[in-house]
């Protein structure tokens, strides 16, 4: 059977945390990850020039390296652009949306932290999401941008210091807070690359939940390509995995640190896209 073309789609690597979950469930798939440097970041964008620019490159982009299913791995792109870009193409996209609903379920003391770009904190959507799936919940909000920046940074071998990271979590981590999430969503799908510097942010356990198992499972229900096994009874492993990125580094320094880490995730090349 020929391997099923999937493109993973961000404005940054935080889409490594969605492909990995992916590759984890899905078989005999070949894999291409694209992500828009260039206009890092996509939560600091106006809605008009974003969805411009997303359905531009990934028309541009797909006729090149052709698709079966695209997976919208940003929340700010999905909750902005994804009816859009379902009118624009043919075939299936997935998105991301915070991870609300699986948090109600987990936490026992009913208070939630969503930690996400401020964009996706402030937007409708995520309150109406809030509204309906986590009602007689009370749900905490921090919007950050500089932890989309410290993923980065992780990724392409910079040091990243849990200063960092205690500075922007301490409303939730302070002892006087008398509601302190015992559960937090990572709304943003750089989070989970940061999950052992967030944990690490609070005196007591803490469950951190995602969306990037969903994405994978409705990855697979779309493609019918439910882990297909070869004659001996083992899982066919991925043909090839790219990785693209849009604007080309001066620091060779960090595109060398992003290369061997992009190779860390089983990708075979990292390769400036023109656009």
């Amino acid at each position: 059977m020929p391997a099923k073309r999937v493109l993973i789609f961000d404005s940054g690597v935080g889409g490594l945390s969605v492909y990995e979950q992916i590759i984890n469930i899905n078989s005999n798939i070949e894999c291409r990850y694209l992500f828009d440097n260039a206009y890092f970041p996509y939560g600091e964008l106006p809605r008009e020039k974003l969805v411009t620019r997303i359905t531009q490159l990934l028309t541009d982009f797909t006729k090149q390296y052709p698709a079966d299913l695209i997976v919208i791995a940003c929340n700010s792109a999905s909750t902005i652009a994804l009816d859009d870009l379902r009118s624009h193409f043919s075939i299936p996209i997935v998105g991301v949306v915070p991870a609300i609903k699986p948090a109600t379920f987990i936490t026992k003391n009913n208070v939630i932290g969503l930690l996400a770009t401020p964009g996706t904190v402030e937007r409708a959507y995520t309150s109406t999401l809030i509204e309906q799936f986590a009602a007689g919940k009370k749900v905490l909000r921090i919007g950050s941008t500089k932890l989309v920046t410290l993923a980065e940074d992780k990724l392409m071998g910079k040091v990243v210091k849990q200063e960092e990271f205690n500075k922007i979590l301490a409303p939730w981590s302070s002892a006087e807070l008398k509601d302190i999430p015992d559960t937090l969503v990572l709304g943003c799908t750089h989070f989970p690359l940061l999950k052992e510097e967030i944990a690490a942010c609070f005196t007591k356990p803490i469950q951190l939940v995602d969306s990037g198992e969903a994405i994978a499972l409705r990855v697979r229900q779309l493609l019918a390509n439910s882990l297909i096994s070869n004659e001996k009874g083992e899982f066919k492993q991925p043909l090839l995995h790219q990785a693209f990125y849009t604007k080309a580094f001066t620091n060779l320094t960090h595109l060398s640190a992003l290369q061997k880490s992009f190779m860390t995730y089983g990708f075979e090349s990292l390769s400036f896209f023109d656009c």
